[in-house]
Formats: structure tokens, C-alpha cells, sequence
């Protein structure tokens, strides 16, 4: 019996096939694994590269030395639809001090994140000793909650120094006055009661 080559060897390739797509596979999730794991390894040290840097940039943003000014936080007034908050601005130091702005850190109901905002004061420039007012108007259904995280004078990168304190507090909300009108009765006559024996009256 004679037995071509060419067949042989096609029975040979069949043989060693599977063997071949089953090695292919095997190093095609090795590389996606590879590449999985570099990508995940990167992004990581990416974001600990980004905290590490705006923490750095937190500290050296942070004011150094002792406070120039006193800021009192007075207590939200609600009105209508809108909050009003405020406050003043002491100038503690012996310099004058301005312009400057107050920023404020506001808090949104809907998805927690933060919002900034810059307030001007009125008189934007302050004495020693002296005062100055901050007032602004916000949404009361936008923000939940907000609070001073700058003072900022106009032509200096870092923020000033400051204290807080307490400022006014909410006024008392008064209860609803209601007037009562009384029908008058007829007026007696010189020298009768209203309620005697010969006029007697019901008593309520």
C-alpha cells in the first residue's frame, strides 16, 4: 500500500492545531491581563500624584502668621425664597487692609458638592480697628450650608490671616397678633349700673 506525503503531512498539521489556537489564547489573555494590570497601576499612581500635589498646594494656600482681621458670622435670615447671610470685617492689625473680599464656601443641596463665591465689603478698604460689612443673597432651595475659607486682599496671592466669632444671632420670629373687636353695649345713665336689680344684664 503506498501512502502520499502530502497526506501525511496534512494529518500531521490537523494533529497540532488545536494545540496552537489553545497556546494562541492562553497568550492573548496573558497581554490583556499585562495591560489590564499596567493601565490599573497607572491610573492609581496618577491620582496619588494629583493628591499629593493639591495637598501640597493646600498647606502653602493656608495664611500664615497672626490674624489681621476678625470675622464675625452672623446668622442666616431666611426670606421668602432666599438666604441672606453676612457679617463684618475687623481690622486687627495696625495696617490698613483692602480691598478686600470674603470667600465663601456654599454647599449645594442636590448632589453635596461645594461651590465657591467671593464677597465684596462695604467699605471695601479698612482702618485699623475699624469695621467693614459682607451681606450676599442666596438660593435657599440651591444650598444647604455655607462658610467663610478666605479673606483676600486685592494684589496678595496668599490669603490674609483671620479669627472668627459669633455675630448676631436670628432674631425671635413673633407670634401673630390678632385683634378682637367687642361690640359696645348701651351706656348707662348717670347714676344706673348696667347690672342691677331693677336692669339686671346676662353675664357671659
Amino acid at each position: 500500500m503506498l501512502i502520499d506525503s502530502n497526506s501525511e503531512e496534512v494529518f500531521t498539521e490537523s494533529k497540532r492545531s488545536p494545540a496552537i489556537k489553545i497556546l494562541g489564547a492562553v497568550l492573548a489573555l496573558a497581554v490583556t491581563a499585562l495591560v489590564f494590570i499596567g493601565y490599573t497601576y497607572l491610573r492609581n499612581k496618577h491620582a496619588q500624584d494629583v493628591a499629593a500635589i493639591t495637598a501640597s498646594q493646600t498647606v502653602a494656600a493656608e495664611p500664615k502668621g497672626p490674624p489681621q482681621a476678625l470675622i464675625t458670622v452672623d446668622d442666616a435670615l431666611l426670606q421668602g425664597g432666599k438666604t441672606i447671610l453676612g457679617g463684618t470685617v475687623k481690622n486687627t492689625s495696625t495696617e490698613k487692609l483692602g480691598p478686600l473680599t470674603i470667600e465663601l464656601e456654599l454647599r449645594r443641596r442636590k448632589d453635596g458638592g461645594v461651590d465657591k463665591k467671593s464677597v465684596t465689603l462695604e467699605p471695601s478698604e479698612i482702618e485699623p480697628q475699624q469695621e467693614a460689612r459682607y451681606s450676599v443673597e442666596l438660593r435657599a432651595q440651591e444650598y444647604g450650608s455655607a462658610r467663610v475659607v478666605a479673606l483676600r486682599a486685592e494684589g496678595v496671592s496668599l490669603p490674609l490671616p483671620y479669627s472668627t466669632a459669633q455675630g448676631r444671632k436670628r432674631p425671635l420670629e413673633r407670634p401673630e397678633s390678632k385683634t378682637i373687636t367687642v361690640g359696645k353695649r348701651p351706656g348707662a345713665k348717670e347714676g344706673e349700673f348696667l347690672n342691677s336689680a331693677d336692669n339686671p344684664a346676662r353675664i357671659p
